[in-house]
C-alpha cells in the first residue's frame, strides 16, 4: 500500500521484472492503483495470473489521478495503464477511522472482480507495491497452485511468514499449514473469490479474511523463509511493527527446484499426522524460565501456554509476533506456533492448551 510513492513502485516492479521475464507467458502482470483523495494516500496492488497460456500482457489500473506514479508506471513498456476513478466520499463506521482502509478494501474488490470475472483467470497472486520478491517466487507459486487446486481445505497460498525474521528461520524448503491468513504476497482461486466477493468488507479486508466465520476451518500455506520482503516503512499502517518485525525478515536467496519437490506432505491428513508427531516428540519445557531452559537444550522443545496473555508473555521473551486475531496467534496451526531458535535447526513449539488434542496426540 503506497502513499504517493513512485520510488516504491519502481523498486517493486523492477524486482518483479527481474525474475518474471523467463515466465512471462505464465505470469502476466497487472498493476492496480488507488488514490485516497481525502488524505492523499496512494495504494497499489500488483497482480499476476497463473495457469493461463497466453502471451505476456501487462496492465496498470489507477483509482485516482496521481501524476508522478502514473508517469513512473507508463515508463515500463511491459505495462498497460488502466484507470479506475473512485471519488465518492468515504463514510467510516466509527469516528476518527483512517479512510485509507476503506479505499483499500474497495479497490481490492474492484481489481479482483476485474481479474476473476472480466478476465476469467483461474488463479491470481496479489502483491503490494512495497515488496521485493525472491528468485524462486514464481516457481514456488506455480508448484503450490497444484496443491491449491486439489486440496479444498486450503483457502490460499502465501509467500509470507510473520515470524520469518533471520533469527527464526533455517530451512528454505520448509512449508507449513496455518490457521492465520498471512497476506503479503498470496494466491487464491476464482472459486474462492466468487465466494468472498459478494460479502467483501468495507474496510480492514485482511483482518476480515482472518475471521473464523470467513475462512471456515480452511487453512493457508506459508513458507518458513519468506518469498517476499516488505520494505514499506511508510504507508497507510504508518510503519506499524516495521523495525521489529518487517525490517529483519529473511528473503530467500537459496535456489529451490520446486518442480521436483513433493508437496503432498502439505495435504490436510498427512500434515496433521506429521506435524503432530513432531510436536509430540519435542522436549516439554515448563516454568517462567522457559527461555533459559530452551537455550540450554540442544533439541526441539515445546512450551505450553494457557491463554492469550500467557502466549504474549512467552512470545515477548523470544521476540516473535504476539498478536492474535479471532483467537488465533499469527502463523499458528491448531494453536501451535513454530519457529527456529537463533537461526539453527532447532525448533521451538509454543503449544496451546488444546493443541495436542487437535493434533491427535
Amino acid at each position: 500500500m503506497a502513499c504517493n510513492r513512485p520510488d516504491y513502485l519502481q523498486r517493486t516492479v523492477e524486482s518483479i521484472l527481474k525474475y518474471q521475464k523467463a515466465v512471462a507467458s505464465k505470469f502476466p502482470l497487472f498493476i492496480s492503483q488507488v488514490l485516497v483523495v481525502a488524505i492523499s494516500v496512494l495504494v497499489f496492488s500488483i497482480f499476476k495470473c497463473v495457469g493461463r497460456n497466453f502471451l505476456h500482457c501487462s496492465f496498470q489500473s489507477q483509482d485516482g489521478t496521481n501524476g508522478e506514479v502514473k508517469k513512473k508506471a507508463l515508463s515500463y513498456t511491459q505495462i498497460t495503464f488502466m484507470q479506475h476513478v473512485d471519488l465518492e466520499p468515504v463514510r467510516t463506521e466509527r469516528p476518527g477511522e483512517n479512510v485509507a482502509y476503506y479505499k483499500i478494501a474497495n479497490h481490492y474488490k474492484w481489481a479482483l472482480d476485474e481479474l476473476f470475472i472480466k478476465h476469467d483467470f483461474r488463479r491470481v497472486i496479489i502483491l503490494e507495491d512495497d515488496m521485493e520478491i525472491a528468485p524462486d517466487f514464481f516457481d514456488y507459486f506455480e508448484a503450490a497452485a497444484k496443491l491449491l487446486d486439489t486440496d479444498k481445505s486450503i483457502m490460499a497460498v502465501s509467500s509470507w511468514n510473520d515470524n520469518g525474521q533471520k533469527q527464526f528461520v533455517y530451512d528454505p524448503k520448509a512449508l507449513y499449514r496455518s490457521d492465520f491468513f498471512p497476506g503479503l504476497g498470496w494466491m487464491l482461486t476464482k472459486s474462492t473469490w466468487m465466494e468472498l466477493s459478494p460479502k467483501w468488507p468495507k474496510a480492514y479486508w485482511d483482518d476480515w479474511v482472518r475471521l473464523k466465520e470467513v475462512h471456515r476451518d480452511r487453512q493457508f500455506i506459508r513458507p518458513e523463509v519468506c518469498r517476499t520482503y516488505n520494505f514499506g516503512e511508510h504507508g497507510s499502517s504508518m510503519g506499524q511493527f516495521f523495525d521489529q518485525y518487517l525490517k529483519p525478515i529473511k528473503l530467500n536467496d537459496a535456489h529451490i527446484d520446486w518442480n521436483s519437490e513433493d508437496l503432498s506432505y502439505l495435504k490436510e491428513d498427512k500434515f496433521l499426522t506429521k506435524f503432530g508427531k513432531d510436536v509430540a516428540s519435542a522436549t516439554p519445557v515448563h516454568g517462567s524460565d522457559a527461555l533459559l531452559k530452551a537455550h540450554n537444550l540442544d533439541v526441539d522443545v515445546r512450551i505450553q501456554y494457557d491463554n492469550q496473555g500467557d502466549f504474549e508473555r512467552i512470545a515477548r521473551q523470544f521476540g516473535i509476533f504476539e498478536e492474535w486475531k479471532d483467537g488465533v496467534p499469527r502463523a499458528a496451526y491448531k494453536g501451535v506456533v513454530v519457529f527456529r531458535y537463533k537461526g539453527s535447526r532447532r525448533r521451538i513449539y509454543l503449544v496451546g492448551p488444546d493443541s495436542l488434542r487437535q493434533l491427535g496426540v
